[in-house]
């Protein structure tokens, strides 16, 4: 396991954070289910390529919008 993975579910739990969000309301700005980001703050699953690619574009797009700094 990479580090960027070991620190993921950090990652996910400091960005809903930032952004004020339960895990259901990022889970549906993302367009994934609740469980999945259930899974991914607990370190159950780590990210498909999609889902990367997905994450990545929201983490830039709420950074532009001077909404996130990570």
């Amino acid at each position: 396991m990479n580090k960027e993975a070991e620190n993921f579910p950090d990652l996910v739990k400091e960005v809903r954070r930032q952004l004020k969000l339960a895990q259901e309301e990022l889970a549906h700005a993302l367009g994934v289910s609740f469980a999945t980001i259930n899974r991914w703050e607990n370190g159950k699953t780590t990210l498909s390529k999609m889902a990367k690619m997905v994450w990545k574009q929201f983490c830039q797009r709420q950074i532009a919008e001077g909404k996130l700094d990570v």
